[in-house]
């Protein structure tokens, strides 16, 4: 009798064990998918963050990247090469510039050599992103670097300068402003047969309004005013000096400095 009642303790208890344990199963399976779900709604809310930041870029690049794709079809490329060159060269002052090589049937070397040249920016523009990508796994470094442009550069340096943002942010303004580059470069192209003179539409100042959408998101202090203006000043002043290539880049440097100087003043 007693060897009976062992038995049906020590059954008893193997069943409270096993229940404990299907419980204890069912608590953490709980608890991963809840902190899964957390996850992926943090995710797509960084993702929608991203988005709605690269709408600026967004409008610039559709206009743009429309009147790339005219011009290169009146210049003689198909539309899978216009849309190619959008995919893998990216840059909009360099595409405009091969386009209109291309049209001028230049050589080749002339058109690569160029498109070096105008992009060389982009190393120190990515220069100076890389103290905000610490701790990035050198894919990710080289997936930011090969999608960032002018445009998204003013982008990132607002948003790292206001702290860290989150990875899925970073990369939705970069592929967000791509493929509506893209977009634009494809719609132009289809219809570009149909268009031959884009300044008609106003297309050629999308460009330098997307650039004052971009300064306005900077101008954070009468200082940043101030630099700004001498920058404008200054390369109006370049320019009808007959300096007509490089006044933008001189007066850029020129305003830097003397944003240094206030900056100076400031802590004295």
């Amino acid at each position: 009798m007693a060897d009976k009642e062992w038995k049906y303790s020590y059954n008893r208890g193997n069943v409270y064990c096993n229940n404990k344990r299907r419980e204890g199963f069912a608590l953490r399976m709980e608890q991963d998918t809840r902190s899964s779900i957390a996850k992926d709604k943090n995710i797509n809310n960084a993702v929608l963050a991203g988005i709605v930041k690269a709408i600026p870029v967004v409008l610039g690049y559709l206009t743009v990247g429309f009147a790339y794709g005219v011009l290169a079809r009146n210049a003689g490329l198909s539309v899978f090469f216009t849309v190619l060159m959008s995919l893998l060269v990216y840059a909009g002052s360099a595409q405009l510039i091969s386009v209109s090589f291309f049209a001028a049937s230049a050589n080749p070397l002339t058109i690569i050599l160029t498109t070096f040249i105008v992009n060389i920016r982009h190393l120190l523009m990515a220069a100076a992103m890389v103290p905000h990508l610490e701790g990035w796994r050198p894919l990710q470094k080289v997936a930011f670097g090969l999608e960032l442009t002018d445009e998204t550069f003013g982008l990132h340096s607002v948003g790292f300068s206001e702290g860290k943002p989150d990875k899925s942010t970073v990369f939705a303004i970069n592929i967000t402003s791509q493929l509506a580059w893209i977009s634009g470069s494809l719609l132009g192209a289809v219809l570009g047969g149909m268009i031959v003179d884009i300044r008609s539409l106003g297309l050629d100042f999308a460009l330098p309004g997307m650039f004052i959408a971009l300064l306005v998101f900077q101008l954070k202090s009468i200082k940043h005013v101030l630099v700004a203006l001498a920058a404008g000043l200054l390369s109006l002043i370049l320019l009808s000096s007959g300096i007509q290539n490089w006044n933008v880049l001189i007066a850029a440097c020129l305003a830097a400095g003397i944003g240094v100087v206030l900056c100076k003043c400031k802590q004295e």
